[in-house]
């Protein structure tokens, strides 16, 4: 299986926030931004390994600034990590007025994507590339993330 490079599979995506996308006051649904944020992980992973690939964790989703009607929701996302069968996608999010040109940081996540085959069982993934000192930094916090996610899953299979 050959190996594929970051870039090969990231994805920069952008939304116009529409009325239907926020509540009376005109403030964008969290849900709405999570569900771009899902969509865009999955294109990076769907593209990096060229199948079906499903969500199996978000890390913490948190909102740092407010997302408005009008506004343009930009999603940049890319692979920090790959193990056997998933995927660890980085996900950053940021808001632009259109208007003003203001960029502001709306949030960041971590997706755990699993590859699937054509029965829906977890399938081999190509290695990813690491090319630059951010991607290994990149990749090195996602490796400790994992390991503290496996460790968390023992402990919550211990109280079942």
């Amino acid at each position: 299986m050959e190996a594929k490079s970051i870039k090969e599979s990231s994805v920069s995506l952008s939304h116009v926030m529409l009325p239907q996308d926020a509540n009376t006051m005109g403030n964008v649904h969290g849900g709405v931004i999570m569900k771009h944020v899902d969509n865009a992980a999955a294109v990076v992973a769907i593209r990096h390994v060229r199948s079906n690939a499903v969500t199996a964790s978000i890390d913490r989703l948190d909102f740092h600034s407010p997302v408005f009607v009008g506004n343009l929701l930009k999603l940049k996302a890319s692979i920090n990590y790959t193990g056997k069968t998933s995927m660890e996608i980085g996900v950053r999010v940021e808001t632009e007025d259109l208007i003003t040109g203001e960029v502001r940081h709306t949030a960041s996540a971590y997706l755990t994507f699993v590859a699937l085959d054509e029965n829906g069982r977890p399938k081999e993934i190509p290695p990813v590339i690491i090319e630059s000192d951010k991607e290994i930094r990149r990749s090195r916090e996602a490796a400790e993330r994992r390991r503290i996610r496996l460790a968390e899953r023992q402990s919550e299979e211990r109280w079942r």
